[in-house]
Formats: structure tokens, sequence, C-alpha cells
């Protein structure tokens, strides 16, 4: 059984831990003040611990960074040494302006902010080109949804994407990290389609062949 902390018990943190444990996995939260996250997980979720960033990284395996963009970093350095540990970044760095305004960090995304700023860590990006919807639930009426994952580190990455199958989803290598970017442009298209694109929040990507 894998080992995954979350950091933040937000929407997106709490529905990807509802993923992860109906897919076997062993979850904690990571979070500032644990006794107020705590109070606030109901249903198959208010079991799962909730500790201090650096006692949830502790003895997980893969790290899944479910905060706001511009908290990354901060989020990332509470959570202790994390060398060795996989880190996979679903954040999305975004503005409003009529619409999801794609707004990266000068490293061009921020996966790669993060793997400056955390040499020792494999980063890797992904589960972040869909709403909470698709985290907690990746059915679609064709199948799976399609998630896609960038990073640096072969065996990461293919920790990972093992990760989301055993989730549910159909899992691509999406190539190196500076593809990163890619994946956040991709959630920007999603945020559009479901808001102002009237397309609503049910509905993730897939690749579909020709008959």
């Amino acid at each position: 059984m894998i080992t995954v902390a979350i950091l933040g018990a937000g929407t997106v943190g709490c529905a990807l831990a509802q993923r992860l444990l109906h897919a076997g996995s062993a979850v904690r939260f990571g979070v500032r003040d644990p006794g107020a996250a705590s109070k606030k997980l109901t249903g198959t979720l208010a079991g799962v611990p909730v500790r201090l960033p650096a006692a949830a990284a502790a003895d997980a395996e893969i790290l899944l960074l479910a905060v706001p963009a511009a908290a990354a970093l901060d989020a990332t350095r509470s959570a202790g040494t994390l060398t060795g540990k996989i880190l996979v970044d679903c954040t999305n760095p975004l503005r409003w302006d009529g619409g999801p305004v794609w707004a990266p960090p000068p490293e061009g995304s921020v996966a790669q902010a993060l793997a400056a700023a955390f040499p020792g860590v494999a980063v890797i990006k992904g589960f972040n080109h869909f709403g909470a919807e698709i985290q907690r639930n990746p059915a679609l009426v064709t199948g799976p949804a399609d998630a896609f994952f960038a990073g640096n580190d072969p065996d990461a990455k293919s920790a990972v994407m093992n990760l989301g199958t055993q989730m549910g989803f159909r899992t691509h290598d999406a190539g190196p990290l500076r593809n990163a970017g890619l994946l956040e442009n991709l959630a920007v298209l999603w945020i559009q389609l479901a808001t102002t694109g009237g397309v609503g929040r049910t509905f993730g990507f897939r690749i579909e062949r020709q008959g």
C-alpha cells in the first residue's frame, strides 16, 4: 500500500483524498492547523489523519500539493526535508479577467519553480487539469478521464502514473517538466469551458481515436 500525503485540505485536497482512499492508498493531510481542518472532515474523510505538514510528509512516498499556486513554495517548505520523495504539483497559477488567465512564475510554471527551489525532490506536474468533480470520480460516459503527467524523473513519473491508474484515470506521459506549463494551460481551458463556456464542471478530457 502506497502512502500519500496531501498538502492542503481544501476542495481539491479532499477530492483527491476521497479518490485515493477508494483506490486503497494510505492517506494523510498536512496542514498548518490540523485541529481546525480535522473538524471539517466528514464522511469517508472523517478518519483520515490530519497533521502538521512535516509530520504528514515524514512517512509518505508521494506528496500531492493541493494549495493555491501562490502558496506552493511555502507549503512545500513547511513539509520539511523531502529529498528522495515525489512531489506532485496539482496547482494552477491563474488570475481572472472575464475568464481564467494563465499567470505563471518566471520559471515557466509552478512545477518548474518548485524544481528550482527544491533540487533534491522529484517534481511531477499532474492531477491539475480538471476540477474536483473529476478528481473525486474520473468516470466519464465513454471511459475514464485522461490524466497527463510531466516530469524529468522517469521513475517518479512512472510511480505517479501507476498511482493515477489505480485511482481510475487513464494516464499519459506528457513529457519533461518543461511541459508543465502546457498542463497548466490545459487547466485554463477546462476552467474556461466549465465556467464562462457554459459546459459545466462534470467533464474531463479524453484522447479518442478515429474508428
